[in-house]
């Protein structure tokens, strides 16, 4: 083989609607491997019907179940990818010219997020840079259950070519997904021994907008932009505000 073998992970649950397309934007791989976590919806019968290798495992968070799926690829170089994700052609021969020269032991690669029918350029938006393409020799997903990170002390190089996010989820889904993720961050930061004022409830998502919609231009977004900086800030201000209501609670109790 004139590149180095690579095999492509993706972690699922109820993931039907999406899945088709994620797997034939990544057909180029040497193998596919999809970690399904119970689904009752046909997800597991549709990857194979793709030709991807399938396991199941019960769920252990997000990064855990990355990991697991990492661990139990064919190959060395993996390729992590969301259901609701696609290889774009200009990253998919990026990252097959990266395979023929590895100068790297892990790539990150800009993920370009639609949100509310556009394909946000700017902002919080993009190019939110995901480090998706490493050696597992060199690199490990970390142990949060949710916003995980790929945890290298390798370099790592970015990569050409945009990572398509297309969730194509409600408006409503979104922010009762968001909801669960404050809450898991705040149990998290909790758990660590973290604590916050009035400060951090405050200047958090105040310093967010200026960095997103201001600074990173995310105004030329147009209103899908303002909403997605809006919701982030408020995440920050939820965030802080549960782990606020932990530390009341624990007070409380003693």
């Amino acid at each position: 083989m004139s590149r180095q073998p690579l095999s492509v992970v993706i972690i699922t649950r109820n993931a039907a609607s999406q899945l088709a397309a994620c797997l034939e934007s990544a057909a180029f791989a040497d193998e596919t491997l999809v970690v399904d976590s119970g689904s009752d919806d046909g997800t597991a019968a549709l990857a194979v019907a793709h030709g991807a290798r399938v396991l199941q495992q019960a769920w252990l968070g997000f990064g855990p179940q990355k990991q697991f799926a990492v661990e139990a690829a064919a190959h060395d170089w993996v390729l992590c990818l969301d259901a609701d994700e696609r290889v774009s052609e200009a990253l998919r021969a990026s990252i097959l010219a990266a395979l023929a020269a590895p100068a790297a032991q892990a790539y990150a690669m800009a993920r370009c997020n639609r949100f509310m029918g556009r394909w946000l350029k700017h902002g919080e938006g993009y190019p939110d840079w995901s480090l998706r393409l490493f050696d597992r020799r060199h690199a490990r997903w970390g142990d949060e259950p949710v916003h995980e990170k790929v945890l290298t002390d390798a370099p790592v190089t970015r990569i050409a070519g945009d990572l398509l996010h297309d969730s194509a989820e409600t408006l409503d889904g979104y922010l009762d997904k968001q909801n669960r993720y404050t809450s898991m961050q705040a149990e998290v930061l909790f758990k660590a021994g973290k604590r916050a004022g009035a400060a951090q409830l405050l200047l958090s998502p105040a310093l967010r907008f200026i960095k997103f919609y201001l600074l990173r231009l995310g105004f030329l977004d147009g209103i899908p932009g303002l909403v997605h900086i809006a919701i982030g800030c408020c995440n920050s201000f939820h965030k802080y505000a549960k782990l606020m209501a932990l530390q009341r609670k624990q007070v409380a109790s003693e």
